[in-house]
C-alpha cells in the first residue's frame, strides 16, 4: 500500500495540487492541504482500502483539512473567519468537475507565467509547482544556490497574492503576449519528464505525458506555428521513450536503441505537426529543434543519421538564440558528422570560457570525444568529473561502466 501511494503522488500529486489552489485560492494553504491529504491517505487506505476515485477523494480530503486548520486559527485570528467562509461556500460538484480539473494544470501554468513576476520566478515556481522539483533540484539544475531558489518562489507567491493574480486561462486576446512564457514552463516539464534530473528513472512518463496534454489544450487554445513546433518536438522526443532505458532501469544511448520499439504513431503526428510549423514566415526555436528530432526519427538506422543537416539545425538555433547548451549539442553534431576531434575543440572552447563547467553532460561528452581519440587516461577523468557532478541514477550507472571499461582497456595493463 505504501508503493500504492508513492506512485500516485509521483503520478497525481500535482494534478491535485492544482485543483486545490483553485479551491482554496492560496498556494501555501493548497501545499499544506496536499501533504495532510496524502497524509491521511496513509493512515487510513490500508485499513479501508483504495477509494474508487482517489484523485477525487484527496482534493475533498485536502480541502476539508485546510478549512479545519482555518477554523482554528480562527479561534485566535478574526481576520481567518472570511477565508473558512469562502472554503465552505465552494460548491461540491467543483471537486468532481473533470472538465474544470483538465483545465487546472494550465491555469496553475499561466499563474506562475504571468507577466507581473520576474522570469528568473516564473520559471523556478513552475518547477516546483508544476513538476514537484524541491528546490536542491531546481538550483541543480540552473546552477544557482539552493536559498537563491528559494526566495525567487517565495517572492513569486507573494507576488500573486499582494497583485491579486487571477488564477485563470487568460481570454483570447491576451494569450498571444503570454504564449512564449507559457510554452516554455511546458517544454520545461517535458524535459525534467524526458531526462529526469535526479533519482532511479531515466524518464518521468508522468510529466512526459502531462506537458503532451497541457500542449494540446494551449494549441486547442491558440493556433499558433511555435505552439505546433513544440508539441511536434515533444511527439518525436517522446516516442522513443520505450527504447531509451532496459527492464532493469539501465540507460541505453540512441545510437544503440531498437529502433522497432519506437512509436511510429507519435513519430507521423509529429512530422505532421512538424510540417505545419515549418510553413511559417519564420522558424522558432522550437520548429527547428523538432526538425533536429525528425532527422533521428527518419534514420532508418544510427549509422544512416544525417549528421551535418543536423549541424546545420544547430547552426540556425545557435544563430537565433545564442547559448552554451546549443553549442554543446552542435559540437557533438559536427563530432558526428567531421571526427572527434573537430567536437572536443568546441568543447574546450566553451570550457575555456568558464561556461558549463558544473554541467555533467559537457564533462561526459568530452570523455566521449577522448576515448574515440583514444586519450584513454583523459577520457577516464572528464568520465569521473561527470559521475562527481550527475545526480541520475541510471545516468551514474553508465557513467561508472564507462569508466569501468576503459580501466581494463589492453594499453592501460
Amino acid at each position: 500500500m505504501e508503493r500504492v501511494i508513492e506512485d500516485l503522488y509521483r503520478q497525481h500529486s500535482r494534478r491535485v495540487l492544482a485543483t486545490l489552489i483553485r479551491l482554496l485560492g492560496d498556494f501555501d494553504r493548497a501545499e499544506e492541504a496536499l501533504q495532510d491529504a496524502f497524509a491521511a491517505a496513509a493512515r487510513t487506505w490500508p485499513t479501508d482500502g483504495i477509494p474508487g476515485n482517489p484523485f477525487a477523494w484527496l482534493v475533498s480530503t485536502g480541502r476539508f483539512k485546510a478549512i479545519d486548520t482555518i477554523r482554528r486559527r480562527a479561534r485566535f485570528d478574526a481576520s481567518q473567519q472570511h477565508i473558512e467562509d469562502s472554503l465552505y461556500s465552494v460548491d461540491e460538484t467543483e471537486i468532481g468537475d473533470m472538465e474544470a480539473i483538465e483545465d487546472d494544470m494550465l491555469r496553475l501554468i499561466f499563474t506562475c507565467c504571468h507577466p507581473a513576476i520576474p522570469a528568473d520566478a516564473q520559471t523556478a515556481m513552475a518547477l516546483r509547482e508544476i513538476c514537484g522539483l524541491t528546490t536542491e533540484e531546481i538550483a541543480h539544475a540552473f546552477l544557482v544556490p539552493a536559498p537563491t531558489v528559494a526566495q525567487r518562489i517565495v517572492r513569486a507567491k507573494n507576488r500573486i497574492r499582494s497583485a491579486k493574480i487571477p488564477y485563470e486561462v487568460p481570454d483570447r486576446d491576451a494569450l498571444p503576449q503570454r504564449l512564449d512564457q507559457v510554452l516554455h514552463v511546458i517544454y520545461l516539464v517535458f524535459n525534467e519528464g524526458y531526462s529526469a534530473s535526479s533519482g532511479i528513472d531515466v524518464v518521468r512518463a508522468d510529466l512526459t505525458a502531462e506537458a503532451i496534454r497541457l500542449a494540446r489544450l494551449l494549441l486547442t487554445l491558440l493556433p499558433h506555428p511555435d505552439a505546433s513546433g513544440l508539441l511536434a518536438l515533444m511527439l518525436l522526443q517522446e516516442s522513443r521513450r520505450l527504447a531509451r532505458s532496459k527492464e532493469q532501469g539501465s540507460l541505453v544511448l540512441l545510437a544503440d536503441q531498437d529502433r522497432s520499439l519506437w512509436d511510429h504513431a507519435k513519430i507521423a503526428e509529429g512530422l505532421a505537426l512538424l510540417a505545419e510549423a515549418m510553413r511559417a514566415a519564420e522558424l522558432g526555436a522550437y520548429t527547428v529543434q523538432a526538425a533536429i528530432a525528425a532527422e533521428h526519427a527518419r534514420a532508418p538506422t544510427a549509422e544512416k543519421t544525417d549528421w551535418r543537416r543536423i549541424a546545420f539545425y544547430y547552426d540556425l538555433l545557435l544563430a537565433a538564440q545564442p547559448s552554451p547548451i546549443v553549442e554543446l549539442n552542435r559540437a557533438v553534431a559536427i563530432a558526428m558528422a567531421e571526427g572527434p576531434a573537430k567536437g572536443l575543440d568546441l568543447i574546450d572552447a566553451i570550457l575555456g570560457r568558464q561556461e558549463l563547467k558544473a554541467y555533467h553532460l559537457v564533462h561526459s561528452a568530452r570523455a566521449d570525444f577522448l576515448r574515440r581519440l583514444d586519450r584513454t587516461e583523459e577520457a577516464i577523468a572528464a568520465y569521473q568529473t561527470a559521475l562527481s557532478l550527475c545526480r541520475q541514477e541510471p545516468e551514474q550507472a553508465f557513467l561508472r561502466k564507462r569508466i569501468s571499461e576503459l580501466a581494463a582497456a589492453p594499453e592501460r595493463q
